[in-house]
């Protein structure tokens, strides 16, 4: 269990695992100060031996782990592999491929919701993990023992939590499954951070375009800030502040001064010209290019009862297979689903459509009843000469 801070030691580590099968993988990085993730340090465990690699030794070249990391004919295997391959990509302008991450494949394998990866760990190697260095700062030099230590578990057992997990995935024949949700975390778009896109994270309810589109333009200014000095968006502009320009549209330096928390000097200078600017091109947008506001269930002006019963669906549908709901569908897709039969969500396509999204279309088509059995729940075809279907789901 090796550090490696040269670039020939890691070159040599990553000639040692050609021909592998895989190689578990595992980054520490800091995000606290900077918009950009800081990758700090990078995990690797191999078939027979696993390193830390000091990514911010002095002189040191990562362009071997990069070369491996691009390689098609190893997979790559990650627990909840978003934020990793999201610093790759931000490294590199590439993502590794193929990859494999464990929590996706638990949670298809019925493990439950985002299962952690000590749960598996515990479950699946019998290994106990220790999380006290979990919020170390790993920017500083030099690293102890027990960060190391720390670090290089979560890919010494992350290689028996994969052998078993593939074997499972054989075995209920979701292989295929798995495969459509990597296809997601390896697509460049999931990853692309686009300024003009920015506002949708705030998720402003308001109906009024004209504020959606100050809102746009204010939150795209914010992010390409951020981006260019490379510090948290909030550090530039709180969500709040965000909100209460937005909604006041303030035409001069005096009016943005009296948002709360920003001074006159503050409006006078640099970034407060550059949010006034920002705030005047949203008001100019013609009304037929402002921004949609996001659609919402509206059933009788209530989805309520709707809704509810397709969360007992999903629970049901979810509780037959052995996947966990949260997989499936969020509440805001089924609220979608009660407006919109042909909603673009998730659950409408592929193998979520085959155990849920077109028993909750027959639910609402009235093809599909939901009864109560005793402790259980019978889903009740209403088809002619059909009989009721139970489960033990309560």
């Amino acid at each position: 269990m090796t550090l490696i801070s040269t670039t020939a030691d890691l070159a040599a580590f990553c000639d040692r695992q050609s021909g592998a099968d895989f190689v578990a993988l595992d980054t520490e990085f800091m995000r606290d100060t900077t918009y950009w993730p800081k990758l700090c340090l990078v995990q690797v465990g191999g078939p027979e031996e696993a390193v830390a690699i000091d990514t911010l030794a002095k002189g040191i070249d990562l362009a071997p782990l990069y070369r491996m990391l691009a390689d098609e004919s190893l997979l790559k295997v990650l627990h909840s592999a978003r934020q990793d391959l999201e610093i790759f990509f931000h490294e590199t302008g590439k993502l590794p491929k193929p990859i494999f991450d464990s929590q996706v494949a638990a949670m298809v394998c019925g493990f439950g919701e985002s299962v952690a990866y000590q749960t598996l760990a515990r479950e699946l190697a019998g290994a106990k993990i220790d999380k006290t260095s979990r919020f170390a700062d790993w920017s500083h030099r030099p690293l102890t023992q027990r960060q190391i230590d720390y670090a290089l578990a979560d890919v010494i057992h992350l290689r028996p939590i994969y052998r078993k997990l593939k074997r499972k995935l054989r075995h209920n024949g979701r292989e295929a499954w798995l495969g459509q949700e990597m296809d997601i975390l390896t697509d460049p778009a999931t990853y692309r951070l686009t300024p003009e896109h920015a506002w949708r994270r705030l998720k402003p309810r308001s109906h009024d375009r004209r504020f959606l589109a100050v809102v746009r333009s204010v939150a795209a200014w914010r992010e390409e800030e951020a981006q260019r000095r490379d510090v948290p968006r909030n550090r530039v502009l709180r969500d709040e502040q965000l909100m209460d320009i937005a909604a006041h549209r303030p035409k001069g330096a005096e009016q943005l001064g009296r948002t709360r928390g920003l001074s006159l000097d503050f409006a006078q200078g640099r970034l407060g010209q550059g949010i006034l600017a920002a705030v005047q091109e949203g008001l100019a947008v013609p009304d037929d290019e402002r921004p949609k506001p996001v659609r919402r269930a509206e059933l009788n002006g209530d989805p309520g009862p709707l809704l509810e019963l397709l969360k007992v669906l999903l629970k049901l549908r979810c509780h037959e297979h052995h996947v966990a709901q949260k997989l499936v569908a969020s509440t805001a897709d089924l609220e979608q689903l009660a407006l919109d039969d042909e909603a673009p969500i998730p659950a409408l396509q592929g193998w979520r459509r085959d155990i849920f999204g077109e028993a909750a279309l027959a639910l609402k088509r009235g093809e599909l009843a939901l009864g109560a059995d005793g402790k259980e729940i019978a889903v009740i075809d209403l088809a002619p000469s059909a009989a009721p279907k139970k489960s033990a789901a309560s």
